[in-house]
């Protein structure tokens, strides 16, 4: 095979018919695999960049999984919280049906002065029973403020009245014109405090409070209300016990902690808070101690009203959270395909492109091959002649 001498011609066709037919190659090739870079020997610079940006964009994508379960994770938080604030307005409901109900006593809690005064209603001490100087005091009652009122000159029953509101009391003139006092509407089960007149000369004195008489009807009523209200409580706890997604609780004081980067340079910590009817300053009633007059009901109102304030705080506070962490989801999914996109630029083969110069390396061989016999058949003419 080192005899044979080739022509200049037919040499310089056949090294153009071989760098054809590697261009071929190279284009079948990337037609083939749809990539125009398919190792470091194809283009080093374009094969490591996008070698980076697609390792980015998976390390990325891990990180969605996680994300999605925090998303259901305050998802279920927020249905929670949702179901809380409806049980809380049913609890609502049944306190304000205590005050609707009728009520729970046939009489007030009494003390009457044991003497009967000189005075109007509208002019105390016009008479010598109470005088000017004199101090009226009275224990709280149903809750109320201790009464420490000073008689005038002047005094009238409703400054008297002004003065007991305070202490949930009333008084009046009996027939007899006997100071009575009685309490409220509202705290028709309390019975009046201790009172005592000081600084007096005369010999007036109240006789002991008489207990507040209970009707049985009403109270059955108030008892059937009560356990009514006690199943809403327990549903509140079994409620926030139950908001969980995949082993985490934020209404039952669990912590989400939620990484959004590759990095772990960005997260979101949220805070978990502690939703049952104790974490809510709600607890249960006791039949015959409450709801027995307006009074308990307005208590029982006051801590619901209280705990929707705390509810629709934290419905607040979480929905900002979602709002956040589905923003950082949709970030990074965009994120991932701008990374895989240019990642692609890099790589990728235009199937266009290269159907085209498949096309033309084709015809370019076609035509070196049609050169090289040329080359050869003049080569082979020129012996002839020789010959």
């Amino acid at each position: 095979m080192s005899g044979i001498v080739l022509s200049a011609a037919v040499r310089q066709n056949l090294l153009s018919l071989q760098g054809t037919a590697a261009l071929l190659a190279t284009t079948q090739n990337a037609l083939a695999t749809g990539n125009k870079v398919n190792s470091a020997l194809d283009n080093p610079t374009n094969f490591f960049t996008a070698q980076g940006l697609n390792n980015r964009a998976s390390d990325i994508g891990n990180l969605l999984d996680s994300i999605g379960n925090g998303v259901q994770v305050l998802q279920a938080a927020n249905t929670g919280l949702t179901s809380l604030q409806s049980l809380v307005d049913t609890a609502k409901s049944i306190a304000n049906q205590v005050l609707q109900a009728p009520a729970g006593y046939t009489t007030h809690s009494t003390s009457t002065s044991s003497a009967a005064l000189t005075g109007t209603a509208a002019n105390l001490t016009d008479g010598t029973l109470i005088k000017s100087g004199e101090v009226l005091s009275i224990a709280a009652t149903g809750g109320g403020t201790a009464t420490a009122f000073t008689f005038g000159a002047t005094t009238t029953l409703a400054q008297l009245n002004t003065a007991l509101a305070s202490n949930n009391l009333t008084a009046s003139l009996d027939s007899s014109n006997n100071l009575v006092f009685s309490t409220t509407n509202d705290v028709l089960s309390s019975t009046i405090g201790t009172i005592a007149l000081s600084g007096t000369t005369g010999s007036v004195t109240f006789g002991a409070p008489t207990a507040p008489t209970a009707d049985a009807s009403s109270q059955a009523t108030r008892a059937s209300l009560v356990s009514q209200y006690n199943n809403i409580i327990t549903q509140i706890t079994t409620t926030a016990q139950d908001s969980s997604f995949n082993g985490i609780n934020l209404l039952n004081g669990d912590n989400l902690k939620l990484t959004f980067d590759e990095t772990a340079k960005s997260t979101l910590t949220i805070t978990g808070v502690t939703f049952n009817a104790a974490g809510l300053g709600l607890g249960s009633l006791t039949a015959g101690t409450d709801f027995l007059d307006n009074s308990s009901a307005n208590a029982a109102l006051t801590k619901l009203s209280a705990a929707s304030t705390t509810l629709r705080t934290e419905a607040s506070a979480l929905g900002s959270n979602l709002s956040v962490v589905q923003l950082r989801q949709d970030f990074n999914k965009n994120l991932i395909n701008v990374l895989q996109t240019g990642a692609s630029n890099l790589t990728l083969a235009d199937p266009n492109e290269e159907a085209a110069n498949s096309q033309a390396l084709s015809t370019r061989q076609s035509i070196a091959t049609s050169a090289l016999a040329l080359a050869n058949q003049s080569q082979q003419s020129v012996l002839q002649l020789l010959r």
